[in-house]
């Protein structure tokens, strides 16, 4: 097998392969971009058309590069749990996903992002763990400064990922190391001790967080688990739904920008979470799909007042 690997062609046979052949279109970045956290994150890397992920099995790390071939995805993955990643594709590409029943036929914006994005697919990994400790570090902070925050602790903390893949690529910290970095370690990558010391009670519980994505796409019993871990609040549990269980009607209120764009979009002017509360409701159940057809429209609200201001917790 060859492959393109950091702008050179490799020769590999250690690989596992497969192509899965979707029952409907499926787009790579819409339905995997949720999962990326910035550009630079070291376990999801987009090259030359290609997406390489990173994820734990009970079979062992692995690593997964997904590309579009003319009749579906070509599946190429390494380490000891290759084979397990390969099963997972079908989930991690929307297989499941159901948009029949939404009908946004009556919003032309939403109409319109409807019919120019028909491979979108809510994206379900199953790995509870890898969705909340980001969405933890997250919290209250920008993007830019929650990028680096991940990016510094996967590089200390996680492991370099098997196979020959982009030189960045490393596989996320285990449940045993999120609870071993020390607190001078989450200092230095702009973590406070709060969201620190959430992710850590996360991991003490991973194993039955683990559970709550066994043959589940979210819902009102997942919802309460994941809020049992003190610091997880209903957004941080709707992030981790989002894209752990594939929740298509998890909404994360209280995120900074959500209900603002959401209003600028569907009213034509900014609206509190309330608010956001009300207009989706008459798609209860699909709100996630809904959120998402307006992401992926194009539309970007007029800016106006200063953006957030970066926080350096380190210097605290």
């Amino acid at each position: 097998m060859t492959l393109t690997v950091n702008g050179r062609e490799v020769l590999d046979s250690s690989a596992l392969e497969t192509h899965y052949e979707p029952r409907r279109p499926v787009d790579l970045a819409s339905t995997l971009g949720q999962h990326r956290r910035g550009a630079g994150d070291p376990c999801f890397v987009v090259e030359g058309g290609a997406h390489w992920l990173t994820l734990r099995t009970p079979a062992g790390t692995a690593t997964l590069r997904l590309s579009p071939t003319s009749s579906g995805v070509r599946a190429v993955a390494w380490g000891d749990g290759a084979g397990e990643a390969l099963h997972t594709v079908p989930e991690l590409l929307g297989d499941g996903d159901d948009w029949s029943a939404l009908d946004v036929s009556a919003h032309p914006l939403l109409a319109d992002s409807a019919r120019r994005n028909q491979g979108l697919r809510l994206s379900r990994t199953g790995r509870v763990l890898d969705a909340l400790a980001p969405a933890v570090i997250e919290q209250r902070i920008t993007s830019a400064e929650a990028f680096r925050a991940w990016r510094v602790l996967v590089a200390r903390h996680g492991e370099p990922a098997p196979g020959p893949g982009p030189d960045r690529l490393r596989v996320s910290p285990t449940a045993s190391a999120w609870k071993r970095i020390p607190s001078w370690e989450w200092h230095r990558a702009g973590v406070d001790p709060g969201r620190a010391a959430t992710v850590i009670r996360a991991a003490g519980v991973a194993a039955g967080l683990e559970r709550t994505a066994i043959a589940s796409r979210g819902g009102a019993d997942v919802w309460r688990r994941l809020r049992s871990v003190v610091g997880v609040g209903e957004w941080t549990a709707a992030e981790t739904a989002q894209r752990a269980h594939g929740d298509p009607d998890a909404v994360s209120f209280g995120d900074y920008h959500l209900a603002s764009t959401m209003g600028w979009a569907l009213c034509g002017e900014p609206i509190d979470d309330d608010a956001l509360a009300e207009l989706l409701e008459p798609w209860r159940g699909q709100r996630q799909r809904v959120v998402r057809l307006v992401l992926s429209s194009g539309f970007r609200p007029p800016r106006r007042g200063p953006r957030m201001t970066i926080q350096d917790h380190r210097a605290y």
